[in-house]
């Protein structure tokens, strides 16, 4: 059992740990350490993505099996060719259109990134965040960034500083807070096979957009084992108690007997408590629900509940994200 001076330099280096210092957040970077980033879409678990160490740091820190790559961030599109052998055409307009942004490009990699950012694969994910703080912290490196979400495995993904801090705080040397996620649904990846486009994870930029600038793009399925990018294992983003997927009103008759959160789109149910409720967006605005997806799943998983139930949005825009991530969440494989 700890001591209470102890708990109390814990809790004080706890404090320590969360700041907006882009100079102590640069120096653990370079030397080799982790550091929490913020990102529009949500946390990542940041380390230099050229050093292999603090790379092996990431996946053991999150606990994430090695076959699961991941994503490169940088600050601007120069240095996108510093990090890739080409670039297609229509990679360079979404680039152009999107950049920086919530979109991740899958693209050849070069050979000065470690295969074990890529799991091994020849191609990398790259995205150049849309928030100022971890913009400007990019520009102070003479690296990239290897940034999964900043949570443990399969777990929620974090959109606050405070998320991470309770998830991995003691794990990693510093966390920088740029305030909540403004997306707070990860990037959509999206490459290219035999010259045509490829959409590997539906995320904050929605396949409408996309489809805009390119034309029509193909949807690549979920994978269990070996995925061709980061984001796509069939189960993920889950919390700990179970999620069930469903018409509501049919779901809470199934289970009267069981203290249950929901998770709806626009409406509350009177029966159920308030504060175990989250109602996505009661005007209707699919952005908001991205917004308040993760921080409302992590809220529900923190109430002694029984199973958490709740229901697909309308499959457009950014729903199909959200769907997404929902579905997954519920997986039991």
């Amino acid at each position: 059992m700890k001591t209470f001076a102890e708990l109390l330099w814990q809790e004080i280096n706890r404090e320590n740990m969360i700041g907006k210092d882009l100079q102590t957040a640069r120096q653990f970077l370079d030397q080799g350490d982790l550091v929490a980033i913020p990102t529009e879409t949500v946390y990542g678990l940041a380390g230099n993505a050229l050093d292999p160490k603090a790379v092996s740091e990431i996946f053991r820190v999150k606990n994430r099996p090695s076959f699961d790559p991941l994503i490169v961030h940088t600050s601007q599109l120069s240095r996108i060719s510093d990090l890739v052998l080409e670039i297609p055409a229509q990679a360079e307009l979404l680039a152009n259109h999107f950049m920086p942004g919530p979109l991740t490009l899958l693209l050849p990699k070069h050979p000065r990134l470690p295969d074990i950012v890529t799991a091994g694969s020849d191609r990398v994910a790259i995205r150049i965040p849309k928030h100022p703080l971890t913009m400007e912290l990019l520009d102070l490196l003479d690296f990239p960034l290897a940034a999964p979400s900043a949570n443990p495995f399969g777990y929620i993904s974090p959109t606050s500083a405070q998320h991470v801090a309770d998830q991995l705080g003691e794990r990693i040397s510093y966390i920088l807070d740029g305030g909540d996620c403004q997306v707070g649904i990860e990037s959509t990846i999206i490459g290219f096979e035999s010259g045509s486009p490829v959409v590997y994870r539906k995320g904050g930029l929605s396949i409408e957009d996309i489809e805009q600038v390119i034309g029509s793009v193909r949807m690549q399925p979920h994978s269990t084992s070996n995925p061709a990018a980061p984001g796509m294992l069939k189960s993920h983003y889950a919390p700990r108690v179970p999620l069930l997927l469903g018409n509501l009103p049919d779901l809470l008759r199934q289970y009267p007997n069981k203290r249950v959160g929901l998770i709806s789109f626009q409406e509350a149910y009177p029966a159920i408590p308030k504060g175990q409720q989250v109602v996505l967006s009661p005007s209707g605005d699919l952005a908001e629900a991205a917004r308040a997806l993760f921080a409302g799943m992590r809220r529900l998983d923190q109430l002694e509940l029984d199973l958490i139930l709740a229901e697909l949005l309308p499959e457009s825009g950014l729903g199909r994200a959200i769907n997404d991530r929902l579905k997954r969440a519920a997986a039991t494989d």
